[in-house]
């Protein structure tokens, strides 16, 4: 049987991006900041998706609303640890405009299900 997280778009957008963030920081960011940045940013994105699944599976409404704001503000680290990569070189433009509009539109998301709860 499957488990509630697994059926909601919002949970599978957010896998999707984590494993984005995984890539980019195995191919862009320097190791001197391999534990530093380089964790920060992985841990935000996996705590995006950690945080929706936690949250959805047997859980009261308040409880899942509270799982929902611990997402949305790991995504918005996120988009915080992509602005100092960027200001760093250690992504480009293009990567960083694809990235920062897809944690918008997932947040975004996150928000609208939040507020139908």
């Amino acid at each position: 049987m499957a488990f509630k997280f697994e059926s909601l778009q919002v949970w599978q957008i957010a896998l999707e991006l984590t494993d984005s963030i995984h890539l980019l920081t195995k191919h862009s960011f320097p190791k001197d900041e391999l534990f530093i940045l380089t964790s920060q940013i992985k841990r935000a994105a996996d705590s995006v998706v950690l945080n929706i699944a936690e949250g959805s599976t047997g859980q009261t409404n308040p409880v899942f609303i509270n799982f929902l704001n611990y997402a949305l503000r790991s995504a918005i680290e996120v988009v915080a640890c992509l602005f100092i990569a960027r200001r760093r070189n250690y992504i480009n433009e293009e990567d960083f405009q694809k990235l920062y509009n897809e944690y918008q539109s997932l947040s975004k998301m996150i928000t609208s299900l939040r507020n139908t709860l």
